[in-house]
């Protein structure tokens, strides 16, 4: 009986048991000629050729095998080797057998194993049936809508895990027909080109490029509702008319896709990667950069170049308004090598003012494109990368640049400034003793400044937590007494205020901004108890009011209601007098 393991080495048996790189998550490799159970199938497979790689198909992927059906006493009454024919089949199915699906699935290609299937009965028996499967290939198959309204076949696997997102711009090859091949819709040789979330030709086309992976091919049949739908399409635009409720077979290529990353979160800063950089590391806030770009409006006008046409490079260091914002902030997320082209709304950009650049005017509230290429980096260096005196220095500079910001009324830029420069002497245990007290001299300082900002941005709970930063340290800071005082004075805390001034006074007596606020803060709370005062007052008139209306309304209801009473009683009473008083010429008289 010609079977598989016939074409099995002899030197099969010297392979090593386990792969190289091989993960075991329970049960160790199955040796060759080892048998076991698989599952609660009650099937038993038994390894005759190691497969090549780690991948194994799933069910619903389309597989391709050769086997041979035997009998458990050896009878065949089956084979694809007699037919030299391999066949095809969608595992989940049990086309080729009941069971032997869940086998399959834990093959890998090139495997050839020995599956015993047990008889309805579950036991051994003359009708238990073998099937000793080789896995030639599968077509990976995927629900892509989870509905069976798209279905994908991986023909041929792209390259990579990384797969294209919304805002991406991706160049697409395809080739669209009806079931009897008419073709709808053809790409040109070069393909066409779009951003995933503008959406092309077919609704569901998006969500099928959305799992594709650079370099993938794949074949898809797409139902009407993803597709044209009841009504089909009439020609247009190069798009042959669609009859009613078609069913599409489509051919798909994703030749390559170009990352959109959104640099600002609010869209109006969009940078769309040409050409990938170099390794991981890009640059940071405070790096010293230098890069070539062509600045552009909208409609292409050229307006300034550097680096390009024997221009020279700019050079200059991130998150010092060297340059626009939108400039600034996209080129600290780009790596060495790497070209972007960078969309750059007017708020990020030269706002709403004309201004005059190398090669032309820029009008105002203009939208810029930089083509742009990060030629190098230095990044600024970070705190653990310093010597001790070498932080204090870098502090010191980095509190002065903060002091001029705040000066120009730039408080976010200022506050940011403070806050690395207490970074780079934070209780670290780097410092010596003298050192020691001038970075914590620094920290304080850097933190009470940095309160002046959240102040002047209407940033209270940020204010209250630096201010009692300072005051965990020095515990009669008057500065930071005041400062959080004037936090909980705008936040409404007039308690915790007035418990930080008393302290302030009690520090320092004479101090007049903090008798000032002290006088302020006794205005407030007269004004709020008046407030309340009258809050109250109008309450409770409010209740007494309601209480006399409601007791008016009592007295009438009980008027009405005695007089209704009455009213009743009388007319009972006359019933009663009119059926017992005799009748004299029609008049009532006494009896």
């Amino acid at each position: 009986m010609a079977v598989l393991s016939e074409i099995n080495d002899g030197d099969e048996e010297k392979e090593l048991d386990e792969e190289p790189g091989e993960v075991i998550e329970s049960a160790p490799p199955q040796k060759v000629g080892e048998e076991r159970e698989l599952g609660n199938y009650g099937l038993k497979k038994k390894l005759i050729k190691r497969g090549i790689g780690w991948e194994t198909p799933e069910l619903n992927d389309e597989v391709t095998v050769h086997y041979v059906g035997t009998l458990e006493d050896g009878t065949k009454f089956d084979s694809s080797r007699d037919k030299d024919q391999p066949i095809k089949f969608t595992l989940g199915q049990g086309e080729l057998a009941a069971g032997l699906d869940h086998g399959i699935i834990t093959m890998k290609k090139g495997e050839v194993a020995l599956f015993t299937i047990p008889d309805e009965a579950g036991v051994s028996s003359a009708n238990t049936k073998q099937f000793e499967v080789e896995l030639i290939s599968w077509i990976k198959v995927v629900d892509v809508c989870r509905d069976g309204g798209i279905i994908k076949k991986i023909m041929e696997k792209g390259v990579g895990d990384e797969r294209p997102r919304d805002p991406d711009e991706v160049l697409v090859k395809y080739r669209m027909a009806l079931a009897d091949d008419t073709i709808v819709a053809e790409t040109p040789e070069g393909g066409v080109e779009f951003h995933v979330k503008d959406g092309h030709l077919l609704p569901g086309l998006p969500r099928v490029i959305m799992t594709m992976t650079k370099g993938e091919k794949a074949q898809l049949i797409v139902q009407p509702h993803y597709a044209f739908g009841e009504k089909g399409s009439e020609a247009s635009n190069g798009v042959h008319s669609v009859p009613p409720n078609s069913v599409l077979h489509v051919n798909i290529e994703l030749v390559s896709f170009k990352p959109v990353i959104d640099v600002t979160g609010d869209s109006k800063v969009l940078k769309k990667i040409l050409k990938e950089g170099e390794g991981a590391s890009t640059a940071n806030e405070g790096a010293n950069v230098t890069v070539s770009y062509t600045a552009k409006l909208e409609d292409g006008t050229v307006f300034e170049k550097r680096g390009i046409d024997e221009t020279p490079p700019l050079e200059f260091i991130t998150d010092e308004e060297q340059v626009i914002v939108g400039l600034d902030r996209a080129v600290v997320t780009m790596k060495k090598g790497e070209r972007a082209i960078i969309s750059i709304h007017p708020d990020y950009a030269f706002g709403d003012v004309e201004v005059k650049r190398d090669f032309a005017m820029v009008p105002p509230s203009s939208r810029v494109v930089y083509d742009v290429e990060m030629k190098n980096f230095i990044k600024e260096k970070a705190p653990w990368e310093l010597k001790s005196n070498e932080k204090i220095d870098t502090a010191k500079r980095k509190k002065e640049e903060g002091n001029m910001l705040f000066k120009c009324c730039k408080y976010e830029r200022a506050a940011k400034k403070y806050d690395k420069a207490a970074d780079y002497v934070s209780e670290d245990g780097s410092f010596g003793d003298d050192e020691e007290k001038q970075a914590k001299a620094l920290r304080v300082s850097c933190w009470l400044n940095g309160a002046a900002c959240c102040l002047k941005l209407n940033d209270f709970p940020g204010a209250i937590k630096l201010c009692s930063q300072v005051l965990d340290v020095e515990i009669c800071n008057v500065k930071a007494l005041y400062r959080r005082a004037q936090a909980y004075i705008e936040t409404g805390d007039f308690l915790l205020a007035d418990v930080d001034i008393k302290k302030a006074l009690e520090v320092d007596p004479q101090n007049r901004e903090v008798m000032v606020m002290k006088k302020k803060l006794k205005q407030l709370q007269a004004e709020n108890d008046k407030k309340y005062a009258k809050l109250y007052e109008n309450m409770f008139a409010h209740k007494e009011k309601d209480s006399s209306v409601a007791t008016k309304r009592l007295k009438v209801e009980k008027e009405e209601d005695e007089k209704k009473n009455e009213e009743a009683t009388k007319m009972e009473m006359d019933k009663v007098a009119d059926s017992a008083a005799p009748s004299v010429d029609g008049l009532i008289v006494d009896s």
